[in-house]
């Protein structure tokens, strides 16, 4: 379960967070929406401890920066193309499954579920924005966590590929895991 309570932030005169407390509970997918430049991607980075501002958020009860293997336990996508651009898809992921402690055999797991085996060994900076997005879930599910904060994950899909990310997603939050995502599209959330 994640918890957060008096979310805030600033920048200069302009508020982008404003005193926001919320709790999304595990076993559905939980949709964080509003409009371009709302704030959306500002709360996902303070519950992470990336931006400085104020309010708190707990996971499980526990700090995001107490917890002793994010990864295993928080999978977090908030930019679409947050790889190396010179190593291969593959390569990038065995390298934070290194730094994480994770078996390599998870990796190529992780690409039989967002559906990429096919160019694993193909440098992301090729890829689609739609490819891109597949490789950042696979990035956020490599520690098999039971939290996934996911910014915007639907941008760049074609209607297939929405289509899966909805199917994967229910399918994640059914297995008891709490699935948090952030959308401008209402009639999209509605629908997963």
């Amino acid at each position: 379960m994640i918890t957060a309570h008096g979310l805030h932030k600033r920048y200069g005169d302009k508020v982008a967070v404003d005193d926001l407390t919320f709790d999304v509970r595990p076993g559905v997918v939980t949709g964080f929406l509003g409009p371009n430049g709302a704030g959306k991607s500002t709360t996902m980075r303070l519950m992470l401890d990336l931006d400085h501002g104020g309010g708190e958020t707990r996971f499980d009860g526990k700090r995001f920066r107490d917890i002793r293997d994010p990864m295993r336990e928080i999978g977090a996508v908030l930019e679409a193309k947050s790889f190396h651009p010179t190593r291969t898809a593959r390569n990038h992921l065995r390298m934070l499954a290194a730094a994480n402690r994770i078996p390599t055999s998870r990796v190529d797991e992780v690409f039989d579920i967002v559906g990429l085996t096919e160019v694993k060994n193909k440098k992301p900076k090729g890829f689609s924005l739609g490819m891109a997005q597949r490789l950042g879930l696979a990035q956020a599910l490599l520690g098999d966590p039971a939290v996934l904060i996911l910014d915007e994950p639907a941008n760049g899909l074609d209607p297939h590929g929405i289509h899966w990310l909805r199917d994967v997603l229910k399918a994640l939050a059914g297995q008891g895991r709490t699935v948090f995502v952030s959308s401008h599209l209402l009639a999209e959330m509605s629908l997963m």
